[in-house]
């Protein structure tokens, strides 16, 4: 017997209407005015009602005016019930204008989602939490909202039953990586293009009916173009006819029968209806409806006056609306628990995508990184990027609020499980903000140089290692030149420990934010056991010195001197010389205490003096007192 093949589930949601009209224009001319004005006032209100679906409990219905020979309207209905369907079709049927119009062609079909991959079966077999990312995308097929953007395009199309290229005949898991792959390329054009697909296998003549919205209707050819090297289009797609229609509101209908341009810019830089010019006649400016988690963020340049570039917390509601506008979906692009930066860029898109594709080359050395997407968005340009963690996630925010012409950034949960970005870390930030402004200050006072020259401070990462030094070294020198691309960056090296302990990275800042930026890629070197900040008690203080090449043995045989004296001191634990790997002249020290008094008693002591005022004939430059970030 021959084997059968195994189809993928599906699920059903909404029936779809396509009803395509063209208009008797020798009839309508022809007309008396006042047959005009009657037929007019008829299919306006009619239409108004079916947008404000007053017919049924949910659906949606949109109008358009379609582009060349094949339709002049496009009426798109989407129903719970095929009654429902039957009604409004029949009800536009007996309106004064309907005998104005022919029906040249119609589609009927099911929104549908189909069961290709294991998580989308999960939803179908009830396994997924209902307030899930996944879930709720999976309902958006089902049950979607008729987006307001300008352009639509729909076709119908089969898959190939040939003999040679029969899909029907694929074995499951092969189907199952054609759909992987070819989904691919749509995500690519998330918040550029829009689809709803819907099945008509036994409705309609054709087995799927595609819908595709879009601003740029380029996008929407850029797409299609894509996806015809894909192989499940290549090998197994048939298309029928495209129609291609801008979207208009029921009041346009007057106009557009006039022969009057709708959203063609006048002199004034509106339409004939007194729209903004480029955008569907019922979008408005800063769209944050509530169906979208947040909506579109606002203008660019309203953002880039209220200093847009700094992060802001979102939560998780209004993070996956953003996410889901940009084309992105817990359980297809991350899963639940991850946390997302989205910056907003006016940079052309295309010319971010080479920015961002550094930032991701870098970004996917770590195990944290999901993935970082580029995407054109409302007229201007958005970086998405998906983090394991909070704190991974607010490491990148820094390096993503430094790509060019970034007007707005929010970062928040991207789903169940994220960490608020906003929780405790701002009050504990504050305070250990106010414990180094003091001790800046009391250094200060000891005529002690806490900073950069000129007075800008400087704040440090140091995290030990264990590994192989020269494995080491490879591994900071391609992460110091990803940090060079940053002004705040004052370098970042490895210092061998003149002892017996870890070898040391030490990353200099100009800032404590470009600082804790820098915190997560640093911990993702090989062999790390632990960070100067995280050892018991006291230790936010680093050394760091530049020796005359001539006085290095004497510098060294000093610090062992100066290490007895500390080893004598009260609450003094260990401390350690560290010599550049690559310059042994500059050199790093690092002490812990039992508490910060035990570490500013030795820096008042007549011991210190007298070491910095020797310091001042060996070194060849002023040392470095700074603070662990």
């Amino acid at each position: 017997m021959p084997e059968r093949r195994d189809p993928p589930p599906t699920e059903e949601g909404w029936y779809a209407l396509h009803d395509f009209r063209t208009v008797d224009w020798d009839a309508w001319e022809d007309a008396p005015e006042r047959d005009r004005e009657r037929a007019l006032e008829a299919a306006v209100s009619h239409l108004e009602d079916r947008v404000a679906v007053a017919d049924a409990e949910e659906g949606a219905t949109a109008v358009y005016s379609m582009l060349g020979h094949k339709a002049d309207l496009l009426v798109v209905h989407l129903r719970p019930t095929t009654a429902h369907l039957d009604a409004v079709e029949r009800a536009f049927e007996r309106t004064e204008f309907a005998r104005y119009t022919d029906q040249v062609t119609s589609y009927v079909s099911v929104t549908e989602a189909s069961g290709y991959s294991e998580r989308a079966r999960e939803f179908f077999e009830g396994e997924l939490d209902e307030s899930s990312g996944l879930a709720k995308y999976m309902r958006s097929r089902l049950y979607p909202t008729i987006p307001d953007w300008e352009h639509v395009c729909f076709y119908p199309m089969d898959k190939r039953r040939d003999p040679s290229q029969n899909w029907y005949d694929l074995p499951f898991d092969e189907r199952a990586e054609h759909m992987d792959a070819h989904g691919e390329i749509g995500r690519d054009y998330g918040g550029k293009v829009t689809q709803m697909i819907t099945g008509s296998i036994g409705l309609d003549d054709w087995e799927w009916g595609v819908t595709l919205w879009a601003d740029d209707l380029t996008d929407v050819k850029d797409l299609l173009y894509e996806m015809r090297f894909d192989p499940s289009t290549a090998e197994f797609a048939e298309f029928g006819p495209f129609y291609v229609g801008r979207r208009i509101e029921p009041s346009d209908l007057p106009a557009l029968l006039a022969g009057e341009p709708l959203g063609v810019e006048d002199a004034g830089g509106t339409d004939a209806g007194g729209q903004e010019a480029g955008r569907p006649a019922n979008a408005t400016g800063d769209d944050d409806s509530d169906d979208t988690g947040g909506g579109r963020p606002s203008g660019p340049a309203a953002a880039a006056e209220a200093g847009a570039s700094e992060t802001e917390a979102i939560d998780a509601e209004a993070m996956q609306g953003r996410l889901t506008t940009l084309g992105l979906h817990e359980g297809e692009d991350y899963e639940a628990g991850a946390v997302a930066v989205v910056c907003y860029s006016e940079a052309d898109a295309q010319e971010l995508a080479s920015e961002v594709d550094d930032l991701r080359e870098s970004f996917d050395h770590y195990d944290t990184h999901v993935g970082t997407h580029v995407r054109a968005e409302g007229g201007r340009s958005a970086v998405a990027s998906l983090w394991e963690t909070d704190r991974a996630a607010g490491t990148a925010a820094g390096f993503l609020t430094d790509l060019p012409e970034v007007v707005e950034s929010v970062r928040g949960p991207a789903g169940e499980g994220g960490a608020d970005a906003d929780g405790d870390a701002e009050d504990e930030s504050e305070g250990d903000e106010a414990a180094a402004e003091s001790i800046r200050e009391e250094l200060a006072d000891l005529d002690v140089y806490a900073g950069q020259p000129h007075g800008e401070d400087v704040y440090a990462l140091v995290v030990y290692s264990e590994a192989d030094g020269e494995d080491l070294v490879e591994e900071v020198e391609s992460l110091s030149e990803g940090f060079d691309r940053y002004d705040t960056h004052e370098g970042t090296t490895v210092y061998a420990d003149l002892g017996e302990g870890p070898t040391a990275v030490v990353s200099l800042w100009a800032t404590e934010d470009a600082a804790d930026t820098a915190s997560d890629y640093l911990s993702e070197l090989p062999g790390i056991v632990g960070w100067a900040d995280e050892r018991e008690g006291f230790g936010t203080m680093g050394m760091f010195y530049t020796v005359k090449p001539e006085y290095r043995e004497d510098f060294v045989e000093t610090f062992d001197e100066v290490g007895g004296l500390l080893a004598d001191m009260d609450g003094h634990r260990e401390t350690s010389l560290l010599a550049n790997v690559e310059d042994e002249t500059e050199m790093f020290i690092a002490s812990q205490w039992d508490d910060r008094e035990d570490a500013m008693a030795f820096f008042r002591s007549d011991e210190f003096s007298e070491t910095v005022a020797w310091g001042r004939d060996v070194l060849a430059d002023r040392p470095r007192h700074v603070f662990l970030a």
